[in-house]
């Protein structure tokens, strides 16, 4: 079972709780300095709330770890 911080949010919320515009957020998730997106249906997507919590916590210094050789 998924613990709180780690349920599945969708585009709205990540945009509500970011502040940022669907480009930005996805040319950032382009360039690996924004969590990458889930699918969880065939037309649907979402992103773990954790990972959306710590980019907030430090977008400056957020990277994707599978970029960075974990």
């Amino acid at each position: 079972m998924m613990s709180q911080a780690d349920r599945i949010i969708r585009l709205k919320t990540v945009l509500d709780r970011t502040g940022l515009s669907r480009s930005t957020l996805y040319r950032k998730i382009t360039e690996g300095t924004f969590p990458s997106q889930l699918k969880i249906s065939v037309h649907g997507a979402g992103w773990r709330e954790s990972s959306v919590n710590q980019w907030i916590a430090d977008p400056g210094g957020w990277r994707d770890l599978r970029e960075l050789g974990k």
